[in-house]
């Protein structure tokens, strides 16, 4: 099976290397409350025990998921000043709003905190562009401001 590189600024390396730190120390607090509601009886009517039981399947296969993801990691770096890929930081104007995006690959996609997919619409679009170039996109003018 061939494993697809997965495109990771460092500061999403490093969430996601605090975040797996945080779940395995979790481990057992989950099999205490496991355990606990053990205790209760009759598994099969036992709320806290299914629930727990949930909990400790949603961790586990986070743990999982954030191991693959770091396994199959490329560290990506702005580098570039004057061109959008990926790690690099733009300030954009769209349909006269200022706005400002880090592009990301898919993993740290996060719109709310400024970090944009360059596997989405808008990150396609902007990917290769220089500062001052203008662009439509979903009917609105854009125009790269800044590229840091």
């Amino acid at each position: 099976m061939i494993k697809k590189r997965i495109n990771l600024t460092a500061e999403g390396k490093k969430e996601l290397e605090t975040e797996l730190e945080e779940l395995i120390k979790n481990r057992p607090v989950i099999a205490e409350k496991i355990a606990t509601a053990r205790a209760f009886g009759d598994l099969s009517e036992n709320e806290e025990y299914s629930s727990a039981r949930n909990e400790q399947k949603m961790a586990e296969g986070r743990i999982l998921e954030i191991q693959d993801i770091l396994k199959n990691a490329k560290i990506i770096r702005g580098g570039k000043k004057n061109k959008a890929v990926l790690g690099a930081t733009l300030s954009l104007s769209m349909g006269g709003k200022k706005m400002q995006y880090t592009l990301v690959g898919p993993t740290e996609a996060n719109p709310l905190e400024g970090k944009i997919s360059d596997a989405s619409p808008i990150g396609k679009m902007l990917l290769g562009r220089k500062a001052g170039e203008k662009f439509d996109f979903n009917g609105k003018k854009v125009e790269i401001l800044d590229i840091s």
